[in-house]
C-alpha cells in the first residue's frame, strides 16, 4: 500500500504456474465473447443496411446526427480544421511525421530480386503494395493525432493506391481537428465518421460512402477487436492491437523519477491497461511504490483512477532473482512497451527476443516512442508480440515469386520434378514435366516409372 493507493507486489519465484499464468495472460481482450453478440447484430445490419444503417448506428453509439452526404469528411471541414490547430500543436504535428517518415522509410525493400538459383535456372521476388487498406483510427478515450500518423505514412511509403480512413464523430458530428490537420499532411482525405464495430463492417463489407478494402489496421476497443476477428474470413483483419501494455525492466542503476514515472504513462490509458516494473532490486521496487501516489494524485481524476486500477488489477511490481531472469520473464510476457532501465542497455538488447518495441536507456521515453522519435507505436499487444511485429511499411507490402528456367535449366529441375511428382502419387505433374524435358531434350533420360 502507498497511501490509499494499492500496488501489487509479485514475487516471481514464489509465484505458482497457475498465478504466473494469470499473470501472463492478458485480459480484456481474450473476454470478448462478452460483447461478441452485440458485434455480430452490428455487422449484420451494416451488410444488409449500407449506409443507413452506418447512419442509425452512429446516432446510437456516438449521439451524431448525420445524413448519408455527411459521413465523408468534407474539404470545408479540413479546412476549418486548419483553423482551428494552433501554430505549436501544427509543429508538433509535422515534426513528428517527419520523424515518423525517416525511420519508415528505411523499411521499404528492394522493389525486386533475382538470382540464379542454378545454371540456367532464375528465381525472384518482386515487391508490391496492397490495393486498398482501411486505417481505425480510435476516439472513446480522447482524441490521437498521432495514431492517424502511425498509419497514415507506413501506407503512403508503401503506395497503396487506396487509403479509406474510419474514425468516430464526437455528438456534433465533427472529427478531430487535429487528426484532420495530421491526415492532410500525410497525404490522406479519406475519411469516414463512423466507428466501433460499425466501421469495421463498413470498411469489410464496403457501402456507397465506404469503399471495401482488403486489410484493416489499427487499435481499437474489445467491439473494434470483436468485429475484426469475426470478419478475418471476409478481410485481413491485420496484427492483433488491445489494451496498452508496458514493462518498465529495471536493475538497481535505474533512476527511481524515472522508472516511477514511466510505469505510469500506459497505465492512465485506461482500466483495461496493464503497466508492471521488473527489477531483481527489491530496494529500487520500494522506492519506486513509495512515488507512485504522489505521482498519480496529480493526475486528473479519471487518469488517476485509470492508474489505481491497473496497479492494483493487471499491473504492480514484480521482483525477479537476477536480471537474466527479469529478462526471461520480459520475453515470458512480450509486452507492447518494454522500457529498459540498466546498466548498458545496449548489451541488454540481444537478448530480449519478444516485445513490440524496446525502449533503452533513461533518455527514451515510452511518450518519445508514442510521439515523437518516429518508431511506430502501434504494437501487437496481449503476448502477440510473440509472432507478430511492429506496425510498419511491410504491414503494407506483399511479396510474389517469379521464375525462368532455360533449356539449360531444364536438365537440372526437370529430373528432379519427375521423381518427387510420381512419389507423392501426382501423374498429371509427372507427365507435364517429363513432356517438357523430352521436348528440350528428346535423348534425356527420364523414364516413365514403373
Amino acid at each position: 500500500m502507498t497511501g490509499h493507493m494499492k500496488v501489487n507486489h509479485y514475487i516471481l519465484a514464489q509465484l505458482s504456474r497457475e498465478r504466473r499464468s494469470q499473470l501472463l495472460q492478458q485480459r480484456a481482450q481474450d473476454n470478448l465473447q462478452d460483447v461478441e453478440a452485440t458485434v455480430r447484430q452490428v455487422l449484420t445490419a451494416v451488410r444488409s443496411g449500407g449506409d443507413t444503417a452506418l447512419i442509425r448506428l452512429t446516432r446510437q453509439y456516438d449521439g451524431a446526427e448525420l445524413s448519408e452526404g455527411q459521413l465523408r469528411v468534407s474539404e470545408e471541414e479540413f479546412d476549418r480544421a486548419d483553423k482551428l490547430v494552433s501554430k505549436d500543436l501544427r509543429a508538433a504535428l509535422i515534426q513528428s511525421i517527419r520523424n515518423v517518415r525517416n525511420h519508415h522509410q528505411f523499411q521499404l525493400p528492394p522493389p525486386s530480386w533475382m538470382k540464379e538459383i542454378a545454371p540456367g535456372v532464375i528465381a525472384g521476388e518482386r515487391v508490391t503494395p496492397i490495393s486498398s487498406v482501411g486505417l481505425y483510427v480510435p476516439r472513446g478515450k480522447g482524441s490521437f493525432p498521432s495514431v492517424m500518423i502511425m498509419l497514415c505514412i507506413p501506407a503512403v511509403i508503401a503506395g497503396v493506391p487506396e487509403i479509406v480512413i474510419c474514425t468516430p464523430p464526437g455528438t456534433d458530428g465533427s472529427v478531430d481537428p487535429a487528426s484532420l490537420v495530421a491526415a492532410r499532411l500525410c497525404g490522406v482525405e479519406n475519411i469516414i465518421k463512423v466507428g466501433g464495430a460499425q466501421a469495421i463492417a463498413a470498411m469489410a463489407y464496403g457501402t456507397d460512402s465506404v469503399a471495401k478494402v482488403d486489410k484493416i489496421l489499427g487499435p481499437g476497443n474489445q467491439y473494434v477487436t470483436a468485429a475484426r476477428r469475426i470478419l478475418s474470413g471476409t478481410v485481413d483483419p491485420g496484427p492483433p492491437a488491445g489494451p496498452s501494455e508496458s514493462v518498465i525492466l529495471c536493475d538497481s542503476s535505474a533512476d527511481v523519477e524515472i522508472a516511477a514515472r514511466e510505469l505510469v504513462v500506459e497505465a492512465e490509458h485506461g482500466e483495461d491497461s496493464a503497466a508492471l516494473l521488473v527489477t531483481h532490486s527489491s530496494t529500487l521496487a520500494a522506492a519506486v511504490v513509495d512515488r507512485l501516489a504522489d505521482l498519480v494524485n496529480k493526475l486528473p481524476e479519471t487518469r488517476a483512477r485509470n492508474c489505481k486500477t491497473v496497479l492494483s488489477n493487471y499491473g504492480g511490481i514484480v521482483i525477479t532473482e537476477g536480471l537474466q531472469d527479469s529478462i526471461s520473464f520480459v520475453n515470458e510476457y512480450a509486452p507492447e512497451h518494454l522500457r529498459v532501465l540498466v546498466d548498458n542497455p545496449f548489451d541488454v538488447l540481444p537478448a530480449i527476443t519478444h516485445a513490440g518495441e524496446v525502449l533503452l536507456g533513461e533518455n527514451t521515453s515510452i511518450a518519445f516512442g508514442n510521439f515523437s522519435i518516429g518508431v511506430n507505436a502501434i504494437l501487437p499487444t496481449g503476448r502477440h508480440a510473440r509472432t507478430y511485429s511492429c506496425m510498419g511499411v511491410n504491414e503494407l507490402l506483399k511479396r510474389s515469386s517469379f521464375a525462368y528456367v532455360s533449356a539449360t535449366g531444364v536438365s537440372s529441375v526437370g529430373p528432379t520434378a519427375v521423381e518427387l511428382a510420381r512419389y507423392e502419387g501426382f501423374p498429371a505433374h509427372e507427365e507435364a514435366a517429363r513432356y517438357i524435358v523430352r521436348r528440350v531434350d528428346p535423348d534425356e533420360d527420364v523414364s516413365d516409372g514403373p
